[in-house]
């Protein structure tokens, strides 16, 4: 069996959602950002050398780390749920386009904002350049109700796994209708709350 390596209001979330979402079978180990000691006992370090979450070990023992790399290889494993487009086609670039822009402009530009460490004046120039981004992904939203189209996909579980920090960082996403409601959408989805519940009762090493 699987076994996800997870940290509570992380970026593993996302591929805990599409585990659950393609109802495979897997076991969640949680992991102690801190100590990087997991709930196994073990030392994280030896399953991820780079120190932090989500890792997939597989079956074989193979480990897969970095989020965008876990959920399409997660998605390839079932074709026919249609979380991902088949690969070589045209849409899968798309889909690796969105992976690309969450992973670079709002991934990567939320981590500063968890840092006590910086300054106020500093985190608002993170912050408008979110902002920047939210526009982009409204002008998506406003025209359809996923990134790629009318069907949820992995890009949607990792957008909306990002996006649940902002609340953490005082941004109110009401300020942008289409991306409030996208989460609201998506956050009824039975296996999103699963997700959302399996980590909130899990209990950290």
């Amino acid at each position: 069996m699987m076994k996800l390596y997870s940290a509570p209001n992380s970026c593993s979330l996302s591929p805990h959602i599409v585990l659950r979402e393609l109802e495979l079978p897997f076991k969640l180990v949680m992991v102690n950002n801190k100590t990087k000691r997991t709930s196994e006992g073990g030392n994280f370090l030896e399953i991820n050398p780079k120190g932090y979450v989500a890792a997939l070990q597989l079956d074989g023992g193979e480990i897969i780390t970095e989020g965008p790399a876990i959920v399409q290889y997660l998605a390839d494993l079932k074709p026919a749920a249609g979380l991902a487009p088949p690969s070589g086609s045209l849409q899968r670039v798309r889909l690796q386009e969105w992976l690309n822009f969450i992973t670079s402009e709002i991934h990567a530009t939320s981590h500063p904002l968890f840092n006590a460490e910086i300054p106020e004046n500093i985190k608002q120039i993170f912050k408008e350049r979110l902002f920047r981004r939210f526009g982009e992904i409204t002008a998506t939203l406003e025209a359809q109700d996923h990134l790629l189209g009318d069907s949820f996909g992995i890009a949607d579980a990792y957008l909306y796994t990002v996006l649940l920090w902002m609340k953490s960082f005082s941004i109110d996403l009401a300020r942008w209708p289409a991306i409030q409601a996208y989460m609201e959408r998506i956050a009824r989805r039975p296996h999103v709350q699963a997700a959302l519940d399996a980590e909130a009762r899990a209990s950290l090493p």
